[in-house]
């Protein structure tokens, strides 16, 4: 037996298929001619059977290449037609006729009835050694199984290692991704799609109308194939208690068009669509992708067991930073990854806030009291963690709704269990694309809010409104040109006073304060008109500059609120 015809036509990991076997050297040089169900030529080939008996059936179990010269057909229709059923309901592969002794065309009968039953029927023109295809098919099949034991034990191996690094959803979907080829989604018992990793398309497209899907998608007990759409589909769950469950869909990724209901022991086929009358469907999906959904839905049990933080509040955290830092490929991924989560894209406006913690342990509280007020407010929200100490919100609103009331409730809510706490508000975005812009003017507010900054008297929050000019100068504290203003302007007057012991620089805050009206200044500071009189000159000498000018005063006094900045008074 050569190599060539040893050699496996089948790419590693999937079955040996109809079309492969007719692909092997030992079978092509027959000239094989695939007569009826040519759509079947994808069966997988469980075994090779060579047969002479007028009631081959009885001797097969499903998944057989049947061979035959032709010699024990019947020659009546009727008989034919029973021959061909009892091939077909035991499940057989193919039937495999040699055109060279009995026969040298298909008998009509013969053909009406595998085309009847959907049976793929294969003529061979030339003499082939059956024996030969057998010894060489059987072969690849069991080669195949070491291959198949080998990679599933190696998925076996890869997962392990993950559960015990602790690996989280996102990154075990990633892997199982990558392991199958397909796209992986988890949800939880809401059909809210926590966590999607795509493969060979979009994200959105695999989570476009995500929870009308997968509400179709009944779940069943065990790893199986269910819903219109043929989803592949484990449960999630611990000691009866189910937490949701881990889908793989079976083509590329996206929504397919209308199909069959696929039973629990077949699969639709690689676009989504039964196969035709009468045939066993395609299978849309092998052990192997079995193996990989299972020992993910394992993986997944375990981080739920062991990790502390919900799956619900690491997607949340996961949607909120993507928003954040705008990591989306598209609008369209974005709304379908929100939606997806069960926040309403349309029709609705967005409001963002960030709300900072005065310490990392206060975060967990925080952003649980957030997520429960936010239900009783009626609004729906995102609330995930940001930063150490930052937690971000994302609240959707009816287009009617008024949003202060809502972000008032859900700051004091903030306040509570953590004193000092500052929540921040960017202005609403009337669509999903407006809220890293919204997000951007939160944080902004936010980096002009020093700790303890007094909140507006209406009010428990802090917005753009708020800004002026020392909390602008606060946010750019750390800023190198705002801190050589501030020198520039008055590093002579505090060398002075630090050489001194004089007070120029409280003389000259209290001038400015009183918007240059020398008596209102000695009366707040304590002091006489004339002592006011001689500071001040000594300040328009120390700096060269003019008191009387209205510009440079209002160069001072900027240069006043920046140090004030620089020493976080």
């Amino acid at each position: 037996m050569s190599e060539n015809q040893r050699r496996a036509p089948a790419p590693a990991g999937r079955p040996l298929t109809v079309a492969d076997v007719l692909a092997l050297p030992v079978l092509a040089q027959g000239g094989p001619r695939v007569v009826t169900g040519p759509d079947g030529v994808d069966r997988p080939v469980r075994w090779v059977h060579i047969t002479e008996l007028t009631d081959p059936a009885s001797f097969l179990k499903g998944g057989e290449l049947v061979l035959t010269t032709g010699m024990p057909l019947p020659d009546d229709p009727a008989g034919v037609r029973r021959y061909v059923d009892e091939l077909a309901a035991v499940g057989a592969a193919a039937l495999v006729l040699e055109l060279v002794r009995r026969y040298h065309r298909p008998p009509d009968a013969l053909v009406a009835a595998c085309r009847a039953r959907g049976l793929p029927l294969v003529t061979l023109a030339r003499d082939v050694n059956f024996l030969e295809v057998t010894q060489v098919v059987h072969a690849l099949l069991l080669g195949n199984q070491a291959d198949a034991m080998r990679r599933s034990q190696r998925i076996h191996e890869a997962f392990t290692a993950l559960t015990l690094r602790g690996a989280g959803p996102e990154e075990l979907l990633r892997a199982a991704a990558e392991t199958s080829g397909r796209t992986v989604v988890l949800e939880n018992l809401v059909h809210q799609a926590l966590a999607c990793e795509a493969s060979g398309g979009p994200a959105q497209a695999a989570l476009t109308g995500w929870e009308r899907r997968s509400r179709a998608t009944v779940s069943g007990d065990g790893t199986g194939v269910r819903g219109p759409e043929g989803w592949l589909v484990a449960p999630v769950e611990y000691q009866g208690e189910r937490w949701g469950r881990v889908v793989m869909l079976p083509g590329p990724a996206g929504p397919p068009g209308p199909s069959g209901e696929s039973g629990p022991s077949g699969a639709a086929g690689p676009s989504g669509a039964a196969g035709p009358p009468g045939a066993a469907p395609a299978p849309a999906f092998g052990p192997e992708d079995v193996t990989v959904l299972e020992r993910t839905a394992m993986a997944l049990t375990i981080a739920r067991l062991t990790h502390p933080t919900s799956w619900e509040r690491s997607a949340h955290r996961g949607a909120l930073r993507d928003l954040v830092e705008q990591r989306y490929r598209s609008p369209a991924e974005a709304h379908a990854r929100i939606t997806a989560l069960g926040l309403p894209t349309e029709h609705s406006r967005f409001v963002a806030a960030v709300v900072d913690v005065p310490a990392a342990q206060d975060t967990a509280r925080t952003e649980d009291r957030l997520s429960r007020e936010a239900g009783v407010t009626g609004a729906q929200a995102l609330v995930g963690l940001l930063a150490p100490t930052r937690l971000g919100v994302l609240l959707a609103l009816r287009p009617s709704q008024p949003w202060r009331p809502v972000v008032e409730r859900l700051s004091r809510a903030a306040l509570g269990p953590a004193p000092g706490t500052a929540v921040s508000v960017g202005s609403p975005a009337s669509d999903l694309a407006g809220v890293p812009r919204s997000f951007r003017e939160a944080t902004r507010v936010a980096e002009a809010t020093e700790p303890g900054q007094a909140l507006p008297p209406d009010r428990s929050f802090h917005e753009r409104c708020d800004i002026g000019l020392g909390r602008l100068l606060f946010a750019l504290r750390d800023d190198p040109r705002v801190q050589e203003y501030a020198e520039r302007q008055l590093g002579r007057l505090l060398d002075h006073d630090a050489r001194h012991g004089t007070h120029l620089l409280a003389t000259l805050r209290g001038y400015l304060d009183a918007a240059g009206n020398k008596t209102v200044a000695a009366r707040a500071g304590g002091l006489s008109r004339e002592t006011v009189y001689q500071r001040l000159r000594a300040i328009e000498r120390v700096l060269g500059r003019d008191l009387e000018s209205g510009a440079q005063r209002t160069e001072l006094h900027v240069a006043l609120q920046a140090l004030d900045a620089l020493r976080g008074r």
